[in-house]
């Protein structure tokens, strides 16, 4: 059996401050969306975005992130503990982000991004959402290294000890969720994206893949207490949360096959392009 490294959560300290290896994560996941952002850009030339374009949608996606994935897991998962320790919600570098509560809080932040840039939400979702698997399993490592979000006891080989948990062998299911939302996802997503699809048909995809691989990992993952855990018909909170962004997610993709493909667009972005 293995057992957790047990790795300090600060990565680096200097003097008063500390870099929590979880708000590492982050920084990490944004870098990967503007390098795969740029990447993209100067890969489709008739792609509305540009750089500056890119830079808003970081800035508009970190707001959405932390607000909506700080308050879906305060919300979602432990909305007892939160309300009794209302100083608590602040502490975002002691882990506790909800992916379902940030996804709607970038799903805002996107409507607020079109707008500004006159263009179609689902162009926007189409271009953004193959950037964001790899920073998805860059939280999955920060919670990793945290020892959170642990897995349920097994006997299998490569069952790991959570000395903080307790001296069960348990599923990495931190490990998991890191291949199938991370790895998995991004190839499945990043290759889909390569050739010109319907306007929404990306989307979709992302919404379904995430959906369908987030079911899978949760019967790995121990459930923890309060709303987090197994409800009803023995389904987990992550599971019911992850069901309507499958039927979502492959109602677009159906209604996206029925349009034409579009090559949209935007002579702003492109006036910029050009500077």
């Amino acid at each position: 059996m293995l057992v957790h490294p047990q790795i300090d959560p600060v990565a680096i300290s200097l003097g008063p401050l500390s870099i929590h290896w979880y708000g590492l994560m982050y920084l990490i996941g944004f870098a990967l969306f503007i390098l795969l952002g740029r990447y993209r850009i100067k890969r489709s030339p008739s792609s509305p975005f540009n750089n500056d374009i890119l830079d808003d949608a970081l800035f508009y996606g970190v707001l959405g992130v932390i607000l909506g994935g700080r308050l879906g897991h305060v919300v979602f998962y432990h909305f007892g503990y939160y309300s009794q320790n209302p100083l608590e919600i602040l502490a975002i570098w002691q882990g506790g982000m909800s992916f379902h509560g940030g996804f709607l809080g970038v799903l805002v932040a996107m409507i607020l991004l079109a707008h500004k840039h006159n263009l179609r939400w689902l162009t926007v979702t189409d271009f953004i959402v193959p950037l964001v698997p790899l920073g998805l399993g860059a939280g999955r490592i920060g919670n990793f290294i945290n020892a959170e979000l642990w897995g349920r006891p097994t006997d299998v080989s490569w069952g790991m000890i959570f000395p903080y948990v307790d001296a069960l062998p348990r599923h990495p299911s931190q490990l998991y969720q890191f291949a199938l939302e991370g790895l998995a996802l991004f190839m499945l997503v990043w290759i889909y994206s390569a050739k010109p699809r319907p306007m929404g048909a990306v989307t979709g995809l992302f919404m379904a893949g995430y959906g369908v691989f987030r079911s899978i990992s949760e019967f790995y993952r121990e459930p923890e207490d309060g709303f987090m855990g197994v409800l009803t018909w023995g389904v987990t909170m992550g599971q019911w949360l992850s069901l309507p962004m499958i039927i979502f997610g492959v109602g677009i993709m159906v209604w996206a096959s029925r349009k034409p493909v579009e090559l949209e667009v935007n002579q702003k972005s492109l006036k910029k392009r050009k500077r």
